[in-house]
């Protein structure tokens, strides 16, 4: 499958471009404290670990926003400052020196104090992320639609759109999060025909780690697969790294991006002659830190194993008590059940070396080209 992916405008929040022919981008939230200036950069280091690519905070107060820049200060990727209903937090936020900011307009204020943050931020040269959310839709859109749909989502977001233009600033992104999975995926589809803005992606409050990535993945894949969509922030109501992880994974299984591990593991049937369940999860976990694109394929038995073992750069085909060790497509050797593990991990931290010392193999092919931009002949490198 190659995506179409729709030309936006492209904006830069830090180091990272968003839209245009960027690749989409992983983001995060942190779940510490703001004012914990410690536990908070601790927390960002971690997801920094994981991938993430750009990190929002929330600013509740004033010494959240005082925190602002003893934060940026000791970490390496974009800071987000995420403010409601105060708009002198998102002044604050501004003169501390953050990378963007991330305000909801239904909850914000009035034009002018939404003019009075737009006006600092043309000064600095900072994004702003209009984050349109069904539950805080303004009253009057409410009253007029009856209830939080599409049409009064994007008629949310075009009308304060229309007050940053006004100010001539045009470093936007866009939001249009819904917990309903069918009522994001309308109004992102709905906004991406009547603009070119990047848009932010997510499903709010989507729940546990488990259903929320369910969700998330449902929601985000219809759009991304229809080539909408420019950054992601999986919400999860877990640790925030596994917000990262299954944000890539999202992305690694459409093909528009590729980094870390990637675990092909059989269902499991009757037919098994090794433990896949116990080797899957225990090579995902210690494989956890590389970033580099690596597929791993661990079958059961010989049914599917031998073809589907030789897609892989390693895999591994189940025998009775042994396993039939792949490499770039050839066999390499048989292998103890008991030995399955570790000869992978040496396997993969072999490869990994290769491929940062750039050895060539006899298998090594270029990557396809994936992710077509509307009115672009070249498609996207895989990244």
């Amino acid at each position: 499958m190659q995506i179409t992916r729709k030309k936006t405008r492209q904006i830069q929040v830090g180091s990272v471009k968003i839209g245009g022919d960027a690749p989409v981008v992983v983001q995060s939230m942190t779940t510490s404290d703001t004012r914990d200036i410690a536990a908070s950069v601790s927390e960002i280091h971690r997801l920094e670990e994981a991938g993430c690519e750009i990190v929002r905070v929330a600013v509740p107060d004033n010494e959240s926003a005082e925190a602002l820049p003893k934060i940026r200060s000791q970490i390496r990727i974009p800071l987000i400052a995420d403010v409601h209903f105060d708009y002198h937090l998102a002044l604050a936020a501004l003169k501390a020196g953050v990378d963007g900011l991330r305000l909801n307009p239904g909850n914000i204020g009035s034009k002018e104090r939404v003019t009075k943050v737009v006006k600092m931020a043309k000064d600095q040269g900072v994004p702003i992320r209009i984050g349109v959310n069904a539950g805080s839709l303004e009253r009057d859109l409410l009253e007029r639609y009856g209830y939080p749909t599409a049409e009064a989502m994007v008629e949310s977001a075009m009308r304060h759109i229309a007050i940053l233009e006004e100010e001539e600033f045009y470093d936007i992104k866009v939001s249009l999060k819904a917990s309903h999975v069918g009522l994001a995926v309308e109004a992102y589809r709905l906004f991406s025909k009547q603009s070119d803005y990047p848009l932010h992606l997510g499903i709010t409050e989507a729940g546990t780690v488990a259903t929320g990535a369910v969700k998330s993945a449902v929601g985000l894949g219809l759009l991304l697969a229809e080539g909408i969509g420019d950054t992601i922030r999986i919400s999860l109501a877990g640790d925030a790294t596994e917000e990262v992880r299954v944000g890539f994974e999202i992305l690694k299984s459409l093909h528009l991006r590729r980094r870390g591990v990637n675990i092909i593991a059989c269902p499991t049937c009757g037919r098994l002659e090794i433990d896949v369940i116990r080797l899957a999860n225990t090579l995902e976990s210690k494989l956890a830190h590389i970033t580099e694109p690596i597929d791993i394929s661990i079958l059961g038995c010989v049914v599917n194993g031998i073809g589907e073992g030789k897609e892989a750069d390693i895999g591994i085909a189940g025998g009775r008590g042994v396993g039939m060790l792949f490499r770039g497509g050839e066999i390499i050797r048989k292998v103890p059940s008991e030995e399955l593990e570790s000869v992978l991990l040496e396997e993969v931290d072999r490869l990994v070396a290769e491929r940062r010392l750039h050895i060539p193999r006899k298998s090594e092919v270029e990557l396809p080209l994936v992710g077509t931009l509307v009115g672009q002949p070249q498609g996207l490198p895989l990244r």
